[in-house]
């Protein structure tokens, strides 16, 4: 099995970092969704509480308290959104800069490759231009 090259291992890191990037960005979706619910419930229940509806008047202290508990909750995704956005920027940054090293490794890989070419072509040359036998002196 042949040897990958470095730049060949930061791709599939490059990869990698990507699919955790995507990763992170579907559970800020998630929580961005999980939010407007939560903000949905609310408007809901600050109608039920303003109306002018008898029935409503009942439920007034079970309004209360529920719209007590979406805050609450409203509050806890904020801060795990924001915690997933950190998240999301670290990893898009670090995907970024392996694929900096990347291409900085693939740039390197092709350079060596054309100095060996460049040599190659001059020990050619040098082959070509001194035959074996002239070096052998006859007596």
């Amino acid at each position: 099995m042949a040897e990958k090259s470095r730049s060949e291992k930061l791709k599939r890191l490059v990869a990698v970092q990507r699919h955790l990037e995507r990763i992170a960005e579907n559970e800020l979706a998630d929580t961005t969704r999980q939010r407007t619910e939560v903000s949905d419930a609310m408007d809901k229940v600050i109608e039920a509480i303003s109306s002018a509806d008898p029935v409503h008047a009942v439920f007034s202290m079970q309004y209360a308290q529920r719209y007590g508990r979406l805050t609450l909750k409203d509050q806890q995704l904020a801060g795990i959104q924001e915690l997933i956005e950190m998240k999301v920027l670290q990893e898009r940054t670090k995907a970024e800069r392996l694929e900096e090293h990347r291409l900085d490794a693939r740039e390197l890989e092709m350079r060596e490759a054309d100095d060996n070419a460049v040599y190659d072509i001059i020990d050619q040359r040098f082959a070509d231009t001194t035959p074996a036998s002239s070096k052998v002196q006859k007596p």
